[in-house]
């Protein structure tokens, strides 16, 4: 059973298609890569299947439970980080991990709050309020958050943002790790094509709320005359026509 499907999802704000008949799939163990230049549909998408927007049509289903009807089940099994997405401020670390815990139902919270806040290297902030973090620091509370109910479904945008380099390679590892082990799957969205190539095992690229292009990273630019992912991405952005065509 896939861990995530999603069927001609659509969604449209009065005359304008934000997201065209959009299916695909996220399987056991793999990170897919949902990739396109800003206003494409990434973002509206990962809302829908958050469960935050509603589709205007089309279905979504987290492990065989359609969200429409079974709304609760299928979103205990995700969860998501993204930069868009703030904790709050005037809590500490430890309290914003502990309130979230509680909100998912996490077991064994308080064994799980330490093992996070060793993973994510946060144990010197645990009392630290997050609107007093670096935006790197805020970043991988975030990550941590998202892991408090050891997910199936992890849906992350831009995980990696303001990280530097160091400490993105070991985030990288950790999601590899996470999507290696149980049954779980990954969508991810980013603006680093270095990063896409190097974690990814499939990535979608949208358009105008289309899906374009979808296929191994390191295989797909070459399969369109283009020399690396980056000018893929650009060709997407610029001309999607040619592509299409």
């Amino acid at each position: 059973m896939s861990v995530l499907v999603v069927d001609k999802l659509t969604k449209s704000y009065g005359q304008t298609l934000a997201v065209d008949g959009v299916t695909f799939q996220v399987r056991p163990n793999e990170i897919v890569g949902l990739l396109g230049p800003n206003g494409a549909g990434k973002t509206t998408t990962i809302s829908m299947v958050l469960g935050v927007l509603e589709p205007s049509s089309g279905s979504i289903e987290i492990e065989g439970l359609d969200i429409a009807r079974q709304r609760s089940q299928a979103l205990s099994r995700t969860n998501f980080a993204a930069v868009y997405a703030p904790l709050p401020g005037n809590l500490t670390v430890e309290q914003n991990l502990r309130v979230f815990g509680l909100l998912y139902e996490a077991r064994g919270l308080e064994q799980r709050l330490a093992v996070l806040l060793e993973r994510f290297d946060l144990m010197k902030f645990r009392r630290t309020r997050c609107g007093l973090l670096s935006s790197g620091e805020h970043t991988r509370v975030c990550l941590a958050k998202a892991m408090l109910n050891d997910p199936h479904l992890l849906l992350l945008d831009e995980p990696t943002a303001s990280l530097d380099p160091s400490t993105a390679r070991e985030i990288r590892q950790q999601i590899r790790e996470f999507a290696a082990q149980g049954s779980g799957g990954v969508l991810w969205t980013s603006h680093n094509m270095y990063e896409v190539e190097d974690v990814c095992h499939r990535v979608l690229f949208l358009s105008r709320g289309k899906i374009l292009l979808e296929g191994d990273p390191r295989t797909l630019p070459a399969e369109h005359g283009k020399a690396n992912l980056e000018d893929l991405f650009i060709t997407v952005a610029r001309e999607p026509l040619s592509l299409e065509a």
